[in-house]
């Protein structure tokens, strides 16, 4: 890593960090891109896989409740300890590594779960014509998948900390911008891996008789997922030149501080000016979000391609074709949201992140309103059942596919504003950034909750998939547009400081 020989301050001024390279800066977030990797391999395969597994759609979204459990007791635990950790290490790499080497084990878990059901007596048939319930499987699979949560959370808090930490000149926004295109290098690796089929030619040995094709090609994605993750951290380890924490600041810093499992709750009426209403919006933002989140290559399986994981081998067939079709959508959607991260800063510059952020909410509006229409019309009759209707035209699909694409840009302002205006508000009070990510991840994970708790039960009742989940997003990104022109603080135009990849700022 290059240094100038300036210093400054990391996280309230309590020990000095030499300023890093804008390129040492991008390989020091690598882990990012290791960890979203996998996310992403987990957004696009896992809701559908599971119901392989025998578990209804009704409860897929409870499933997902590990994630927002595990964000709103993990994750501000993790940013305040690492706020203060002492290690030799530094404060935030001790929790990236001993993360990353609990989210190898949960995915090899996840991957093998067929056949760790299969040796519990789950069934003797072989995969290809038993379609039943897999108990054991599905017990294996969710504990490797609330593991998987619980360790992502370790690690991602962290991580963003560490980039404030490390950036130094380059200034907050900066090592957004870096996080977000980490993220988006790693969602493309991820769901370019979960939109082929082919896994399982490449690698013949992975499919057994508890695990078929659409089984294999996810355990080999995961495989390979661990192998770009152990890279990524290795990375990451040896790049992010963290400086020590001193003990003795670390004890003054933290005399008269709430200490203990709740002190990350205890320590939020010492939030920055203006944190609450960031909290607020950022909420209802991701409310709008996370039925799309969780759902998205399970609606292009049902309402697009009109299969279901448990019908007939042609109901099956389109399902998965359905779900291939998502990811690749997904993975288009990573591309923008690739460029849109070096595109967010300059905007944020000109029309402040108020602006930018509200705008944001009103595209993610129309998209989930254009979700919505496009599954009533691809039904046919907006009173039938999803799994009984006719398969759409290839009209409807490229339509979906270019929704994927149009949800780009507003991904890539959830995924970079909300946290680059934390970090400025954190940086205002002198410090703090792990305790600041921490709790902003809970106006993150209280939402997931209420969409992990009813959207399920809630289609269920409407007996419509995943339509009348969008239905209810439509409504928040349109409040969530509205909350923030009213309750975003204000920041001037000139804190968002541009970095260009040759280091001039």
């Amino acid at each position: 890593m290059a240094a100038d020989g300036m210093e400054v301050s990391a996280g309230g001024g309590d020990n000095k960090q030499p300023q890093i390279s804008i390129v040492g800066l991008f390989l020091a977030c690598m882990v990012a891109g290791g960890v979203q990797y996998g996310w992403a391999l987990q957004l696009s395969l896992l809701t559908p896989y599971v119901q392989t597994l025998g578990i209804p759609h009704a409860l897929t979204s409870v499933m997902w409740l590990c994630g927002p459990i595990a964000g709103l007791l993990v994750q501000p635990c993790v940013g305040l300890y690492s706020d203060k950790c002492t290690s030799k290490l530094g404060r935030r790499r001790p929790f990236i590594f001993t993360g990353c080497i609990v989210i190898c084990i949960s995915v090899i878990v996840i991957g093998f779960s067929s056949d760790i059901g299969y040796a519990l007596g789950d069934t003797m048939e072989d995969c290809k014509v038993y379609t039943g319930k897999r108990l054991h499987a599905a017990l294996f699979f969710v504990m490797g998948f609330w593991l998987l949560d619980f360790s992502n959370n370790t690690v991602q808090g962290p991580a963003r900390a560490l980039m404030a930490d490390l950036a130094g000149s380059h200034g907050p926004s900066t090592a957004n911008a870096i996080f977000v295109s980490w993220m988006a290098i790693g969602n493309i690796l991820g769901y370019s891996s979960g939109s082929t089929d082919k896994w399982h030619t490449w690698f013949p040995l992975l499919q057994t008789k508890a695990c078929c094709e659409a089984c294999a090609n996810l355990k080999a994605a995961f495989l390979v997922s661990v192998v770009f993750l152990g890279l990524s951290t290795v990375v990451t380890m040896i790049f992010a030149n963290e400086v020590p924490l001193d003990p003795a600041a670390a004890k003054q810093g933290a005399e008269g501080e709430p200490s203990g499992p709740f002190a990350v709750f205890k320590g939020m009426k010492n939030l920055p000016p203006g944190m609450p209403q960031v909290l607020i919006v950022t909420g209802l933002t991701w409310l709008s979000w996370f039925p799309f989140i969780l759902f998205d290559t399970d609606w292009m399986g049902r309402e697009m391609y009109h299969g279901r994981p448990d019908g007939s081998p042609t109901e099956v067939a389109n399902y998965q074709e359905g779900v291939r079709q998502g990811a690749f959508g997904l993975l288009l959607n990573s591309i923008v949201l690739g460029v849109s991260s070096f595109l967010i800063e300059p905007m944020c510059r000109k029309l402040t992140a108020k602006v930018v952020w509200v705008m944001s909410s009103f595209l993610v509006c129309v998209a989930m309103a254009m979700v919505t229409v496009l599954s009533s019309w691809a039904l046919g009759d907006i009173g039938g059942n999803v799994q009984d209707a006719a398969a759409v035209d290839k009209g409807l699909k490229s339509t979906a596919l270019a929704i994927f694409v149009f949800l780009g840009f507003p991904f890539a302002v959830l995924c970079s504003v909300p946290f680059a205006v934390t970090a400025q508000l954190a940086e205002s009070k002198g410090g703090g950034q792990g305790l600041c990510t921490g709790v902003l991840n809970i106006s993150i994970v209280v939402p997931q909750m209420i969409i992990a708790v009813g959207s399920g039960p809630w289609d269920e009742l409407f007996g419509k998939g995943n339509i009348p989940a969008f239905g209810v997003a439509t409504v928040f990104a349109f409040i969530a547009a509205v909350a923030g022109i009213i309750m975003l603080p204000k920041q001037p135009k000139t804190s968002f400081r541009s970095v260009s990849m040759g280091g001039g700022h």
